[in-house]
């Protein structure tokens, strides 16, 4: 449950939102289940999203 506390500023609030979506992955995770995806696309998707954290974790591993 995302919380987002409204003190006057309106525009302030939604841009304080948009912010704990994306940071969550909501907007990511919304944008995705849009569209149904066949199973041999969703094996892609996953495989080269771990991909991807593995070669983010190896650089911040070599940066330290």
């Amino acid at each position: 449950m995302i919380d987002v506390e409204v003190r006057g500023d309106i525009e302030y609030a939604i841009r304080q939102l948009k912010k704990k979506l994306q940071i969550d992955g909501i907007k990511r995770e919304l944008k995705r289940r849009e569209y149904y995806e066949k199973p041999s696309v969703r094996k892609r998707r996953k495989s080269a999203e771990a991909l991807r954290k593995l070669r983010k974790f190896n650089r911040m591993k070599n940066n330290y």
